[in-house]
């Protein structure tokens, strides 16, 4: 590949890829082939790589399962704090009513987070060793085991085991999902699968809440038991079609398994492409990763040549957290704080949701037609504002005797929703996997989860004493809080995030290695 820019040439006429397995030559892979496959990428459109590639997109949707049984469990938890018969068992009497305190909420909350930081450092190494596809099986069968302790607990203590023990093998779907959807799909259907991580995200908060809005009516422990068992479902799914699974070609290219891996190829394309040259671009973008001396552990997430697309996987994922996602989880306790009656309150997260789930399939058409920077950018900047007139309406004199700006404050929350949805959820996902070098993708984003998380964790701690009455009572106040961290936020990306969007790994790999600025990605110019 010859890169012309004003940093000069990168002549890889020279490279060839000589894959050995012991002493038997698997294959011999020419510079000419890549750029095959590198134009291919470029020329397909959307539609085209649709029918092209329409297994790569159903197995990219099917790992992206375990996304929807980790955001279940925050969001049930969630609701049920809001849940008569939950707070009646698992709480205490206060001014009349019951509720459950603020440590134990942020006990059974830290469960998730606390997961996701542990579960996606240690998901990165079996990925490594026995690949995506054995790695996702496990975490599937030990989610479906440690859900028994959460059917069955009856008290805050083993509640709070059960959390914890699924919320280690929940975190591993965080890491795994992106890292194969992004290893299996081409370039021009990156953007939409990567970013449908943020869907599965949605629809397990949307799920959550739809059950829990039906089950909270009742006065019985099924109120809460039920939700708690319908986690079973996904894992019997999951189960059922996960032999059939191909395996990741970039692992299996790093492997040396070099005929599986067309193979691999073969399953996730039609019978129309030709999938030497993409075999090829994956050998190439590998050799090109040693020659940068990219590495395989995650010390080299911080070498010199990979420290600044850490940085950036880490900041766009933390900004999610500073922009208020984890409210989601307290949408419906939120709007009864707010002044709500607690059916309407249920009605109204359950719409929250739905709204999120139209603006995450809404992104993808902005996906397809503008830039990742743009959108992402554009977004946070909404957020901003919307979160600060949340704030101000909570400041109106008579605000909890004023059904209309209840409401108005109540609304606003959706439309956040809906715009987060939009940019900053799914964008997110697709620069996370778009900015990591393929060596240490799995590794890079384990990096950025496990920060996100550690983020959440404090969120996790810092909600519950902001929100609840016995606490903080801030009510709507917190868009002040979430607005200014928002706007950080804004500043850093408009300053730091780059445009990845057209372009293939190796491309990015050249872009970054070169110190491309990140305001001149979107034009830089790559033969």
């Amino acid at each position: 590949m010859r890169e012309q820019g004003k940093h000069g040439s990168l002549d890889g006429d020279t490279a060839r890829g000589n894959i050995m397995k012991g002493e038997v030559i698997i294959g011999t892979i020419s510079g000419e082939e890549a750029r095959q496959a590198t134009a291919l990428e470029h020329d397909l459109s959307f539609l085209e790589a649709l029918k092209l590639y329409p297994t790569a997109v159903g197995w990219s949707i099917f790992f992206s399962l375990g996304i929807i049984m980790t955001a279940f469990d925050p969001q049930l938890l969630g609701n049920l704090y809001a849940t008569p018969a939950f707070q009646r068992d698992f709480g205490y009497l206060y001014e009349g009513s019951y509720i459950v305190s603020a440590p134990w909420q942020t006990g059974l909350s830290m469960g998730n987070p606390i997961g996701q930081v542990v579960g996606a450092f240690f998901a990165a190494f079996p990925m490594e060793w026995y690949g995506r596809k054995r790695t996702f099986g496990a975490c599937v069968f030990l989610t479906a085991g440690f859900v028994f302790i959460q059917f069955f607990a009856r008290s805050l203590p083993v509640l709070l085991v059960g959390e914890l023990l699924g919320g280690l093998v929940l975190g591993t779907y965080a890491t795994i999902a992106p890292t194969y959807a992004s290893e299996v799909c081409p370039v021009a259907l990156r953007g939409v699968l990567t970013s449908y991580v943020n869907l599965c995200f949605v629809i397990g908060q949307l799920i959550a809440n739809g059950i829990i809005a039906g089950t909270s009516k009742l006065d019985t422990h099924w109120a809460y038991s039920a939700p708690f068992a319908a986690q079973w479902f996904w894992p019997v799914v999951i189960i059922v079609g996960w032999p059939f699974a191909p395996e990741s070609p970039w692992w299996l290219v790093r492997k040396g398994r070099m005929e599986e891996a067309e193979q691999s190829l073969r399953r996730l394309a039609s019978e129309k492409i030709d999938v030497k040259p993409t075999l090829a671009m994956i050998v190439e973008t590998d050799r090109l990763e040693q020659e940068l001396e990219a590495g395989t552990t995650y010390w080299d997430c911080f070498s010199k040549v990979n420290l600044r697309r850490t940085e950036i996987a880490v900041g766009v994922y933390s900004i999610q957290v500073i922009s208020g996602i984890y409210l989601v989880g307290y949408a419906t306790y939120f709007f009864e704080l707010a002044g709500l009656p607690t059916a309407k309150a249920f009605d109204m997260s359950v719409g929250y949701l739905a709204l999120g789930f139209v603006g995450t399939c809404l992104s993808w058409i902005l996906l397809i037609n503008f830039g990742r920077r743009t959108i992402y950018n554009a977004g946070l900047a909404v957020l901003v504002v919307l979160l600060l007139i949340i704030g101000i309406l909570d400041c109106v004199p008579g605000y909890s005797s004023n059904s209309s700006v209840v409401w108005a404050q109540s609304s606003l929350m959706l439309i956040w929703n809906f715009c987060y949805d939009l940019s900053v959820g799914p964008v997110c996902f697709v620069v996370l996997c778009e900015v990591s070098a393929t060596k240490i993708r799995s590794k890079t984003i384990a990096v950025a989860t496990a920060v996100q998380a550690l983020l959440g964790i404090v969120m996790t701690i810092a909600i519950p004493y902001m929100i609840n009455p016995d606490q903080g009572n801030l009510r709507g106040k917190i868009g002040f809080f979430y607005g200014g961290l928002s706007a950080i936020g804004l500043i850093w990306a408009w300053f730091r995030v780059p445009e990845t969007k057209d372009r293939t790994y190796e491309e990015l790999d050249i872009m970054f290695s070169r110190g491309v600025r990140t305001r001149q990605f979107g034009d830089y110019h790559v033969e």
